[in-house]
């Protein structure tokens, strides 16, 4: 079994994430810790935080920084977090929530952040092709159906286009992720913890790349992570 770790990914939306995020997590065993699908579901039983979220994301806008850390340290306070590591996908999305997970994962921290380079022009199609599960949140698209009709090939459930991936809510996405999220990687790159991969290509490939880096990062640390 690989050994555990502790890792970020950051992308502009539509860089294949939530892709490799599952990939990563099980070629690792660690838990994949989505801020999206938790707010989704939060979304889905209507609770306070869910009703909240969706009109924002509605409008393309992200939720405020202490409400989303409150949500990812009860998370990463779990078990199965705590024992072997966890993929972060999702958060931090701005400096001041990088430094509140610092300080929250004291006096530990994150073995490496990847940060998934895919072009502007390529991830509008992505976005304005893909099609979720209502359910489960599989990611489809227009190119990759599901085989029978728009039912979720996982757990049966309804296929559809999210209301957030409208040509207006993924252009305000795409601005607030250069005004906000971009300057993350700056950040993380002067704490030397930043490994940057091409995007491009089949998500096999583009998992081998990222595979490589946290390999390359965990012998320069002499074969394993703190």
């Amino acid at each position: 079994m690989a050994a555990g770790a502790r890792l970020v990914v950051l992308g502009k939306q539509g860089a294949g994430k939530g892709t490799q995020c599952l990939s990563l997590s099980h070629h690792y065993v660690v838990t994949h810790v989505s801020t999206g699908d938790m707010l989704r579901e939060a979304v889905k039983q209507g609770t306070p935080l869910g009703r909240k979220a969706k009109e924002l994301m509605d409008r393309g806008e992200l939720l405020g920084d202490d409400l989303i850390m409150e949500m990812v340290s009860t998370r990463l306070a779990e078990s199965d977090t705590k024992d072997r590591g966890f993929i972060l996908d999702g958060c931090p999305r701005t400096v001041d929530q990088a430094r509140m997970l610092t300080d929250w994962l004291a006096p530990f921290d994150l073995d490496l952040v990847i940060d998934i380079e895919v072009p502007t022009s390529q991830v509008l199609r992505r976005l304005a092709s893909r099609r979720v599960c209502v359910d489960c949140g599989a990611n489809y698209s227009l190119t990759a159906r599901p085989m029978i009709g728009w039912t979720c090939d996982v757990c049966g459930g309804e296929v559809v286009q999210r209301e957030d991936d409208t040509e207006e809510a993924i252009s305000r996405r795409l601005e607030i992720y250069e005004l906000q999220t971009a300057p993350l990687i700056d950040w993380y790159q002067a704490r030397g913890q930043l490994a940057q991969v091409s995007g491009t290509g089949s998500p096999e490939a583009v998992t081998k790349r990222i595979v490589r880096a946290i390999e390359d990062t965990r012998n320069r640390k002499g074969g394993r992570f703190s």
